[in-house]
């Protein structure tokens, strides 16, 4: 059984935003572009959609927050396939970035 999740589109442009992918490169790579441990790290959430935490001083919505080294995975928990909000950077204005997306 393979563990699914989808990108929000605004979460596959946080990662061209991020420099992980190019603005260049086709949708059809962007998975691709998710090298480990981003990827490894989104299908560990699919799998274990607990995982994390939720942030109250940041949002209200249903969504949880997972780091990777400097940058937080926002995720809704409760979706099949698991649902990528969004990939900041944790130095980014998180909060302010959420109002407008979630």
């Amino acid at each position: 059984m393979s563990v699914r999740f989808v990108l929000a589109p605004q979460a596959a442009l946080d990662l061209v935003e991020s420099g992980v992918t190019s603005k260049n490169r086709p949708a059809s790579q962007l998975r691709t572009a998710l090298n480990p441990p981003s990827a490894k790290k989104i299908a560990f959430l699919a799998g274990n959609p607990g995982a994390g935490h939720s942030r109250k001083d940041l949002t209200d919505e249903d969504v949880r927050f997972f780091p990777v080294y400097s940058y937080l995975i926002v995720y809704r928990p409760r979706t099949e396939p698991l649902q990528v909000a969004a990939i900041l950077h944790g130095r980014r204005d998180v909060e302010r970035i959420l109002k407008g997306r979630i």
